[in-house]
């Protein structure tokens, strides 16, 4: 067990890191940016060594009306959540996993709902309009987000007959794919807004209010909000493809199968770097009215299709 707790630990301080190197260079190609390609030499390579060293070297202010307590705490709130559920998701087959957990599903929806509360509490202790406004916005975005993304997730634990993740991927067959195609798109759409991430971004909308929760946050605190974020995007990408895309499913998956979980997770994390190069910001309503005219009735269809084709195959 201890060994297991090091291996996620390690992967959780790593692959959060490759994926915000990655996002420097996929971006830098994708809109034909100069800066990230220059730091170090060759192809950039010390663009993430140079944004350690500045956020490590900025000063540590704290405004002085705010909830010093809180406004310390939330930087925490906001990444420890995405370590916890890193433990729950299987990489491959016979137990390689950090801890399986009966009620897996539930218990990495609820984990994560907690990271999203370090937004609220950084928004709330920050004695700052901006940052509040982002906080409420992000509050708001969490309760339209986080039922489509549980529908989803009910459906294919209804198809496996099991909240546990492992036993999801035990019970996992191809054709589950072009069928639950609909709820793989809810889960990950949900995903990203939750995140933040554009073009799902409105409660951090720089042009708007400065960066919301997080204007008043500088150095390393600041780095933690981002550090956050990409573990999100490891976290959601992870859980797509072991709910809907097979996770360790894959040729050769008994000496493979780990791999096959590291090549799905990243190329779903490289869709998610294109959908922020690619797609403007949504307006507030816009954002709020997908979740419940889009989102939610696409993921009530999934979840009655998912019934009607287990009671059709027993």
């Amino acid at each position: 067990m201890l060994l297991r707790c090091v291996a996620v630990l390690v992967v959780f301080l790593v692959a959060p890191l490759v994926i915000g190197q990655t996002e420097h260079k996929v971006m830098a190609h994708m809109q034909g940016r100069l800066g990230p390609m220059y730091a170090g030499g060759f192809h950039g390579w010390a663009q993430l060594v140079a944004d350690g060293v500045k956020f490590v070297q900025k000063e540590d202010v704290v405004p002085a009306e705010a909830d010093r307590r809180v406004f310390h705490l939330a930087p925490a709130v906001a990444l420890l959540p995405y370590l916890i559920v890193l433990l729950v998701i299987p990489v491959g087959p016979d137990g390689f996993v950090g801890q399986s957990v009966d009620a897996g599903i539930f218990f990495v929806l609820a984990v994560m709902g907690i990271g999203v509360l370090g937004s609220l509490m950084a928004g709330w202790a920050s004695a700052n309009k901006f940052s509040l406004l982002g906080g409420l916005r992000t509050a708001a975005q969490l309760m339209a987000y986080e039922l489509p993304m549980l529908l989803a997730a009910a459906s294919v634990a209804m198809a496996a007959g099991t909240l546990s993740l492992p036993g999801i991927l035990e019970g996992f067959q191809w054709w589950w794919v072009p069928w639950q195609i609909t709820g793989a798109f809810v889960f990950f759409v949900a995903g990203l807004a939750e995140l933040q991430r554009p073009p799902f971004d409105m409660p951090v909308a720089d042009s708007e209010i400065i960066f919301g929760a997080y204007t008043e946050y500088t150095g390393i605190r600041f780095a933690f909000f981002l550090l956050s974020e990409y573990a999100g995007i490891l976290v959601v990408s992870a859980l797509t493809a072991v709910l809907f895309l097979g996770g360790w499913h894959g040729p050769f998956s008994d000496q493979l199968g780990w791999l096959w979980t590291i090549v799905k997770t990243f190329a779903l994390a490289l869709v998610v770097i294109w959908l922020r190069v690619t797609w403007p910001r949504l307006r507030e309503d816009q954002l709020m009215k997908f979740a419940w005219t889009t989102l939610i009735p696409l993921a009530l269809a999934q979840l009655a299709l998912t019934g009607i084709v287990k009671v059709a195959i027993q």
